[in-house]
């Protein structure tokens, strides 16, 4: 069961989980980090990473973020494999928290 990058990602975009990715499955957007279900092992190294608790195996994902599922499918998809880490958003502690941030998100 894959892992999934959830709402709390969108302007945060940390990248302390790619760091500890085995199996280099995330994919970075403008300002979001999707992982492939396809290529996840399952390893939950990068859930502990995430400083926005961004990240959930496909299980426990919450209720109102079920869109990410399939949003972690499609954009893996198209944006590019990442495999290093990168300063975060400037912003980032700004948004870390706030809730519906989907219509932020930018393909």
């Amino acid at each position: 069961m894959p892992f999934v990058v959830g709402e709390n990602c969108i302007k945060c975009k940390y990248t302390d989980c790619v760091e500890v990715c085995p199996v280099d499955c995330f994919y970075e957007g403008p300002n979001f980090l999707v992982i492939h279900p396809d290529e996840c092992i399952d390893c939950a190294l990068c859930e502990p990473e995430c400083p926005a608790g961004a990240i959930f195996s496909e299980d426990e994902l919450p209720e109102d973020q079920q869109v990410y599922l399939e949003l972690n499918s499609e954009l893996s998809e198209v944006w590019p494999n990442i495999t290093e880490a990168k300063t975060p958003a400037e912003d980032a502690e700004k948004w870390d928290g706030i809730k519906g941030k989907l219509e932020y998100l930018e393909r």
